[in-house]
């Protein structure tokens, strides 16, 4: 078996620094996303930094065709478990020096590094090291063992999405919506306002659930941009008290029960104390600059791992 994981690694290694050599090089939010990142601070310059990007993009693209193409050499292996030992380093510095910046790791989002990535990084050490110890090429290895090939790369491909770098906009959120919608709103049996909504923080015990907004009866349809909710949002004195923590543009948006919930990625505290957390603003989702001048927002910090509140204000 353990033959077969290291005839495979080349496979499973191809499949993330593809994706995210593609995202840093071709990728449109890398020039927005440099200034943001810790190797912006080693740089002293997000121009520098997004030039870096692209070009370690490139890298990243060259050794996952290298990986994938014929003859099966160490060397692909090796040079990738080359670039995991200098990822995790970077990420080193990253947390000392910068722990509120985003890592830069896939170019596509803005949030503050996490240990998911020093997780990723030492994935791609290990496979790496594996990639450059295989006995054979990964094709012939899956040819001859097909059934176990399949069952290690998707494997591999749940293990990866476990650890990527926006879990609760890719699944954390979407199931606990699921769960709500077949097992119930946990608050059905109080009478509470929300209980019809299907509210998706509710089941979490999260500090918006309980917003109680004046809309969630009528179920009023909200027709406001969500780009006219953001400018309304940021010239409000919530945005400007809470405006400290939040270190990233708009991650996820969703309405519900007439609030219009924004999410965005911040740090709370400081030096060693400090933790990712996710930001989150409830708007009134039918409000704009034409109809308030400060409009009702409700404002809840949650830890971005445990997802536990750190604080909230209305």
């Amino acid at each position: 078996m353990s033959a077969l994981v290291c005839a495979l690694a080349p496979l499973v290694l191809a499949g993330v620094l593809g994706p995210a050599g593609a995202g840093k090089l071709f990728g449109r939010g890398t020039a927005r996303q440099a200034p943001r990142t810790a190797l912006a601070r080693l740089l002293r310059d997000g121009g520098r930094a997004a030039l870096v990007l692209r070009a370690l993009g490139a890298v990243e693209l060259l050794l996952a065709a290298a990986l994938l193409a014929p003859p099966a050499t160490p060397l692909p292996g090796a040079a990738a478990a080359l670039l995991g030992a200098g990822f995790l380093g970077y990420l080193g510095y990253a947390r000392a020096a910068a722990p509120g910046s985003s890592c830069g790791c896939t170019a596509r989002q803005d949030a503050p590094l996490t240990w998911r990535a020093f997780v990723r990084a030492a994935a791609v050490l290990a496979s790496g090291v594996a990639a450059a110890l295989a006995q054979q090429p990964w094709w012939t290895a899956a040819a001859s063992r097909p059934a176990a090939a399949l069952c290690l790369v998707l494997a591999a491909a749940a293990a990866l999405t476990a650890l990527s770098a926006d879990p609760d906009r890719r699944w954390r959120m979407p199931l606990r919506r699921l769960r709500l919608r077949i097992a119930g709103h946990p608050l059905a049996a109080t009478g509470h306002p929300l209980a019809a909504t299907g509210h998706p923080l509710a089941a979490t015990g999260h500090p918006l659930a309980a917003a109680g907004h004046p809309l969630a009866a009528a179920g009023a349809p909200a027709a406001v941009p969500v780009a006219a909710t953001v400018e309304l949002l940021e010239r409000s004195r919530a945005w400007q008290s809470a405006s400290r923590v939040v270190r990233s543009a708009l991650l996820d948006h969703w309405d519900d029960g007439g609030w219009r919930i924004l999410q965005f990625a911040g740090v709370h505290g400081g030096g060693t104390a400090a933790r990712p957390v996710l930001v989150l603003f409830a708007v009134d989702a039918a409000a704009s600059l034409d109809t308030v001048r400060e409009p009702a927002v409700r404002v809840s910090v949650i830890d971005a791992d445990s997802g536990a509140p750190v604080m909230a204000t209305a």
